[in-house]
């Protein structure tokens, strides 16, 4: 590992600016590192940036805030690996609070809660968009395998039932469906019993949701630890426990938590600190984030020396085709609940507007979530109901 080479206060600077500029979600993280870390200034060679973005890939959580924190610590080790995670980080989380505390606010002008609702109405139209992105290289895995591709669509049905009726349970939905893959493919090829993902079950199961505060921890660590196939996971993750169970927040405030997520720079993870600033203030904005970040930096610290072996592990991938199935389903299920919640005719229309934005015209996320805000707010002006 190089040490010494690019300076700790080089790493804070460049992950700052991009964790300010990174709108777009990962595929413009992983553009705008790619560029600074092989293009630009050489530090990583593009084979080793290549095999970063697999491994990352692989683990649960924000993959892009994987592969930046992976990318400092291959420059600076753990040091440079937290550094320059918290600077990608830090800004984007400083602006959804900011956002957050306008638009949760009791006495917002009419105009921002009509930007609120019209951007959150576009939210089940993007869920919808990203489960049919994740389609294709989730079935590519099981292609061709008849007895793979029935269990597959298996996993992808349980996790859109669960997202649909019962999101709070997803997390354990999703560890079931994974563990069931290892078990099956493990007895085809009789290989050895799948400890350590086991271990991952006990693990969740042990971590209780008691009292208030204790609720909030464990819907982060979900969000963070427990969370596979892709950031919209998040959104079954957290719905059901935000809305239903806890009621930190109403329907309406949970999509516009979700489309702040989208449109701010940084990882789509952020939508948790919405949902912590609900729930307890700032404190629990504050507390949601570093719960839901802190296993990223772990996975990475503790794990980076063991990528190759990761990429190359069987039952690792096999965990991951099951899992990833039913966080798909999940995310395409939990679009009923978001739908149902909508609170007026009009936002379903943003909605209707945003799906053939997304999924007829193949634009843009952010886009799309801007121009449901300026309808909203066109909305509020003409006086149309609201919340």
């Amino acid at each position: 590992m190089p040490t010494g080479k690019v300076s700790l206060w080089t790493i804070g600077r460049e992950w700052s600016r991009i964790g300010v500029i990174g709108f777009g979600g990962p595929p413009a993280h992983i553009a705008l590192l790619r560029s600074l870390c092989v293009v630009n200034r050489q530090w990583l060679p593009a084979s080793e940036f290549e095999d970063g973005i697999a491994a990352t890939s692989l683990l649960p959580g924000p993959a892009s805030t994987q592969l930046a924190i992976f990318c400092a610590w291959r420059l600076r080790g753990w040091l440079g690996a937290v550094i320059g995670g918290a600077c990608f980080i830090l800004p984007g989380l400083v602006i959804i609070l900011g956002l957050a505390s306008l638009f949760l606010s009791s006495d917002a002008p009419r105009w921002v809660e009509g930007v609120a609702e019209g951007a959150g109405a576009g939210v089940p139209a993007v869920a919808v968009s990203a489960a049919l992105a994740l389609l294709p290289a989730s079935w590519g895995r099981v292609k061709g395998s008849r007895g793979r591709e029935h269990r597959w669509l298996v996993y992808l049905l349980a996790g859109g039932l669960c997202g649909a009726i019962a999101g709070q349970d997803l997390v354990f939905v999703l560890l079931a469906c994974g563990l069931i893959e290892v078990g099956t493919q493990r007895r085809a090829n009789r290989q050895e019993p799948a400890g350590g993902l086991a271990g991952a079950a006990v693990l969740a199961v042990a971590l209780p949701s008691a009292g208030a505060l204790g609720a909030l921890v464990w819907v982060a660590f979900k969000v963070g630890a427990l969370s596979y196939g892709g950031g919209f996971v998040i959104i079954p993750l957290m719905q059901h426990d935000a809305v239903t169970t806890y009621h930190w927040m109403t329907n309406a405030q949970f999509l516009n938590a979700v489309a702040l997520g989208q449109v701010t720079p940084g990882p789509i993870v952020q939508t948790v600190a919405v949902v912590g600033y609900a729930a307890r203030g700032l404190t629990g904005g504050l507390l949601a984030s570093l719960v839901a970040f802190a296993p990223s930096f772990a996975f990475v610290i503790v794990g980076a020396p063991h990528f190759d072996r990761l990429r190359r592990s069987t039952q690792v991938q096999a965990f991951l085709t099951g899992a990833g199935a039913c966080a798909i389903g999940g995310i395409g299920g939990v679009v009923v609940p978001l739908t149902v919640g909508l609170p007026h005719l009009w936002n379903i229309g943003i909605t209707a507007l945003a799906a053939a934005w997304l999924l007829g015209l193949r634009k843009g996320v952010v886009s799309a979530l801007v121009g449901c805000g300026a309808l909203g707010a066109v909305a509020a002006f003409a006086h149309a109901p609201l919340h």
